[in-house]
C-alpha cells in the first residue's frame, strides 16, 4: 500500500502546482454554492488503479466533496463503466478534475500494461518485475500500479541491493574485483547482484556466492544455457528486449524473473473521464 503521508504531501504538490494562484477559470463561473454530481467514466477496458489517491485530491480540496467507489484497485474494468460517484459544490469538482485524472489514467495504465505481460507469462514460474527507468518523484505511484497489476518488484532505490553493472565491472577491472569489493563493505542485510554479458561472466560469478545473476540481452539460447550452467545457485533475471511477444519465450528459458522498463515507461494511460 502506497504510505498516506506521502500521498497526501505529493497531492497537495500537485494542486498547487496546478492551481497557482487561483483557477480564474471556474471562480468566474461557479462558487461553492452550487452543488452538481460527477461520475468516473471508463473510456475503453483495462486495470483500474489509484482510487485512494483519485479520492485524496478532492479531500483535501473540500470536505464537502462526497467521493463514493464503486471499484477497487486492481478490478478489470470496460467501456462505459462507472468507476465512482462524486457530489460536491462545482468548484471543487472542477479543481479536482485535472490532477485527478493525471493520477489515475497513468497509474491505470502501468496497471493494464503490468497485467498484459503477466497474463502472456500465463502459469509459468517467473515473476515479471519493473526497473527504475521511472518518472522522477513518481516512483512510488508507479512502482504500486505495477504490484496492483500482478507484477512483482524490483529494488526501490540504489540502497536496497547493491546491483554490479557493466560500468561498475569496468570501473573495477573484473567481475571478481567488483563482487569481493562490494561484499568488503556491504552491510549482511543486502543482497548483492551482478549483470552478466556473457556465459564467461557467469563462469567467474558462480564460486564467488553472488544472490542473483541478471542475464543482460542474451539470445534465447544463451539464456537457456545459462540457466542450466548456474543450475539454481542463484536467481537467474533475464533483461533485455522485453516486450508482449518475447516475454512468454523467455520465461520458458527457465528464468525466475523477468525485468522489464516497457510495463511503466511505454505503458500508455488510460482513457477515463470525470463527467459532469
Amino acid at each position: 500500500m502506497l504510505n498516506s503521508f506521502f500521498v497526501e504531501d505529493h497531492v497537495k504538490s500537485a494542486l498547487m502546482e496546478d492551481i497557482g494562484f487561483g483557477d480564474v477559470t471556474t471562480e468566474s463561473i461557479v462558487g461553492e454554492e452550487k452543488i452538481f454530481s460527477a461520475s468516473l467514466v471508463s473510456r475503453c477496458e483495462g486495470v483500474i488503479c489509484g482510487l485512494d489517491v483519485f479520492k485524496t485530491v478532492f479531500r483535501i480540496l473540500s470536505d464537502k466533496v462526497q467521493v463514493d467507489l464503486l471499484k477497487k484497485d486492481g478490478d478489470e474494468i470496460k467501456k462505459g463503466d462507472i468507476i465512482a460517484t462524486l457530489k460536491g459544490p462545482g468548484k471543487y469538482l472542477l479543481l479536482g478534475e485535472r490532477v485527478s485524472l493525471n493520477y489515475i489514467q497513468r497509474m491505470s495504465g502501468i496497471a493494464t500494461e503490468t497485467r498484459k505481460y503477466k497474463n502472456a507469462i500465463g502459469d509459468l514460474p517467473c515473476k515479471i518485475v519493473d526497473t527504475r527507468k521511472t518518472t522522477p518523484n513518481f516512483r512510488a505511484f508507479e512502482k504500486y500500479s505495477v504490484k496492483v497489476g500482478g507484477g512483482a518488484l524490483h529494488r526501490f532505490n540504489l540502497s536496497d541491493c547493491a546491483m554490479i553493472k557493466d560500468n561498475h565491472i569496468k570501473v573495477a577491472g573484473s567481475v571478481t574485483n567488483a563482487v569481493n569489493t562490494v561484499k568488503a563493505n556491504l552491510s549482511h542485510a543486502h543482497k548483492i547482484e551482478l549483470e552478466c554479458d556473457t556465459l564467461e561472466q557467469i563462469k567467474e560469478a558462480l564460486p564467488l556466492g553472488v544472490d542473483i545473476i541478471m542475464l543482460d540481452n542474451m539470445t534465447l539460447e544463451q539464456m537457456k544455457e545459462a540457466v542450466e550452467l548456474i543450475n539454481h545457485r542463484a536467481t537467474v533475471e533475464a533483461s533485455g528486449n522485453v516486450n508482449l511477444e518475447t516475454v512468454r519465450k523467455i520465461a520458458e528459458c527457465g528464468v525466475d524473473i523477468i525485468s522489464s522498463s516497457a510495463i511503466v515507461a511505454k505503458a500508455p494511460t488510460l482513457d477515463i473521464a470525470l463527467d459532469m
